[in-house]
Formats: structure tokens, sequence, C-alpha cells
């Protein structure tokens, strides 16, 4: 993204994401990268990109395609996120738009981030099978265990964007079939709002909670969650450059070290 900068600087960063994202998804299956069609939408290019091979009278499934735009509008923005607040900070620098874009991409990836789409999956695979959620759950109160995909910083309830992509979800394995995995995360998600320990704590499925398992099903990489979000990203960032107001950030913080300290020569410091 920040090499636009540098070949591109008139280009769009949300427009050109998907054609990156795709063409990096090929590169790594040892593919030629496939350019966009005109004609499509946006998350139908994608899908075409990635799945055609250069087959320009290929069609994406159009309810596929409509899947994948739902969950692009759902992760589109979310208010001042930790990635969100990573593009605001950077822009208010004064440095060029793709280097507050990919600034925050770096920091949607994170596993306490948008990297929740890839570890819940992997977390329902760990757990197996229905049968061993009891054991699961009671990992998780020993803390023995992490519930991916259950809390949020805002939401103290039932994130509302979890609710359609569980319908989402529904969808698309009607369409390509049926995952285990889906059913293990419908049972475990009855289990936890059943249960006193994570309803006390407000822990309720967030919007990464199926995520993970639709664009695993659509074969779209987790991390694909960024090319959706670019647009908020670009929403924030023109919105701090028209403000007027607008400083550079600094942030203050309160030390709470030791409150005299002695310079010590480099040798007879102690290496701990």
């Amino acid at each position: 993204m920040s090499v636009l900068s540098l070949f591109h600087p008139d280009a769009n960063p949300s427009l050109s994401a998907p054609t990156i994202a795709a063409a990096a998804f090929l590169k790594t299956a040892g593919k030629p990268p496939v350019l966009p069609l005109s004609n499509l939408s946006y998350a139908e290019n994608l899908l075409y990109m990635m799945e055609s091979m250069g087959n320009t009278s290929y069609k994406p499934n159009p309810r596929l395609d409509r899947v994948l735009d739902i969950i692009f509008i759902l992760h589109a923005e979310h208010e001042m996120n930790c990635s969100t607040a990573a593009a605001r900070h950077l822009a208010s620098s004064g440095v060029d738009v793709y280097t507050a874009i990919a600034g925050a991409v770096g920091a949607i990836g994170g596993p306490l981030h948008g990297g929740a789409t890839k570890t819940v999956p992997q977390m329902l695979f760990e757990i197996g099978t229905v049968e061993n959620i009891p054991e699961f759950i009671e990992c998780v109160k020993n803390k023995k265990r992490t519930l991916s995909g259950f809390g949020h910083r805002i939401y103290k309830n039932y994130d509302p964007r979890a609710r359609v992509v569980k319908r989402l979800a529904e969808e698309v394995f009607s369409i390509v079939g049926k995952d285990p995995l889906f059913e293990v995360a419908v049972a475990l998600e009855k289990t936890a709002l059943s249960d006193e320990y994570f309803v006390k704590r407000k822990l309720y499925p967030n919007v990464d909670f199926y995520s993970g398992l639709v664009y695993r099903a659509m074969g779209v990489p987790p991390h694909f969650t960024a090319v959706a979000r670019i647009a908020g990203y670009l929403a924030h960032w023109r919105e701090s450059l028209d403000d007027p107001d607008t400083k550079i950030m600094r942030p203050q913080q309160v030390y709470t070290g030791v409150c005299l300290r002695h310079y010590q020569p480099v040798r007879d410091r102690t290496i701990m």
C-alpha cells in the first residue's frame, strides 16, 4: 500500500486494495495476477480476480458476491478502533494517505483486533467436536484457554453485526456445503450464553466470531478484512484533513517509575 505513493500517487487506496490483495493472494498460490473488470462490483471483482484464472467470461456466484459485499459493509467502519486511531494519528503528522493507511492495515492485523477472524476458526478446530465444548468452557473459566470472538470494548451485549454475519454464514454453508466447525461455533455460542460466568461478564459474540468461518468457506483469507476497512480509514483521514482544529497528535502519559535516578556508566551496569 505504501508503495503506491511512489509509483501511483494519484491512485485511490480503497479502489486499489482489492487488486493488491488479490494479487498477493495469487502470488502466494503460485498463480499469475488477474486484472479487475470495469463491469463488476467491488466485492464481485475481488472474487473474480481470486477465482477466474484470467477467464474474462467467469462470473462469481451472485449469492456469494452478495454475502461478501454485506460483510465488507459491516467491516467498513466502526468508529475510533485501534487501527482507525492509528490512521488518524499518522495523518495528523502530515504523512501522505498511503502511509497512514499502511500503518492502519498493520494495526488491524493484530490478534486482538482484526486478527480474531483467523484465531476463531483455529480455536474451533482445536475444540474439534460439540462434545468437547464443556471441557473447553471449563478451561476458559480457569484461565487456561482464551475464548476468541467473544467480548467487545464497546458492546456489552450481543454485537448487532454478529447477528447479521451468523445469518450470512448459514446462507454460505447452504451453498458450499456444511462445515462441522460451524456446528461447533453455534453450540459454543449457545453454551457460553447460557453460562452465568460469561453472562455476568457481558461476554457475547462479536463480529469476528462467525466472520472467519464465512471467509474460510468462500476461500477468502481472513486478513482481507483490511480491504473492507480501508473505506472507513479514508473517511477518517478526509475528516481529519477538513477539520481546521486538527493538530498533530501528542498523547500524554503519567510516569510512575522511580522519582530520582542517578546516571551509571555503561561498564558498571548489570544486564538483567
